[in-house]
């Protein structure tokens, strides 16, 4: 008798190596992402060069290298991102490109943000030149350099916002604070983004004898 999940089943055919339907519907989302023109407001200049796309605005100037099998155009005050066949990889990508070119145009318009907080007895930031300086209870203190493109403040020692026209490069440098002492669940002490959620757990009791 031959198993349920044997040879023939559809289980076993997507082991071997055929398309789930995730990845087929991630495909999709991807590739109908990639169709939706990225609207140019009149505050931002966009400037195509061969397979580099370069955005200038208010919040800064960031430049894109198309990833492979897509490329662009500007039509009246919009990108237009195209795809070069309609192969999988050619679909992500094209969704892809479309996310990247949009976060561009987003982040020199708008600019992108991170908040961080930072709870303890004695746990500080502050700002040196472009150094973020961090005592988080450790023998030394840590330095941060601040990248270019990237702006730091402090407020009250405890509230750290990062900002700038670079989404991942922001994304980044908060994700780099946080990791020097990720908030620990029992007493909540450490960095933590100030819209996460720290579940909270309670230390062993020890019992009176």
């Amino acid at each position: 008798q031959g198993s349920a999940h044997g040879s023939g089943s559809p289980r076993a055919k997507n082991r071997r190596g055929s398309v789930g339907p995730r990845l087929v519907e991630g495909n999709l989302i991807m590739s109908r992402i990639g169709k939706m023109p990225v609207p140019v407001p009149d505050v931002v200049n966009v400037v195509i060069n061969g397979r580099t796309i370069s955005v200038e605005g208010p919040k800064g100037k960031l430049q894109l290298d198309l990833p492979e099998l897509t490329d662009a155009k500007l039509e009246e005050s919009q990108v237009v991102v195209i795809r070069e066949s309609e192969v999988k990889r050619a679909r992500a990508m094209h969704g892809l490109a479309r996310a990247l070119i949009n976060n561009m145009v987003v982040g020199v318009e708008k600019g992108f943000v991170k908040k961080l907080e930072i709870h303890g007895v004695g746990f500080k930031a502050a700002l040196q030149g472009k150094v973020l300086n961090l005592q988080l209870g450790y023998s030394h203190d840590i330095n941060h350099d601040i990248p270019d493109g990237i702006i730091v403040t402090v407020d009250k020692g405890t509230n750290i916002t990062v900002e700038g026209a670079d989404k991942a490069l922001v994304g980044k440098v908060a994700s780099e604070v946080r990791s020097y002492y990720p908030v620990e669940p029992y007493k909540g002490k450490g960095v933590r983004y100030a819209d996460e959620q720290v579940v909270r757990k309670q230390g062993k009791q020890i019992e009176a004898a």
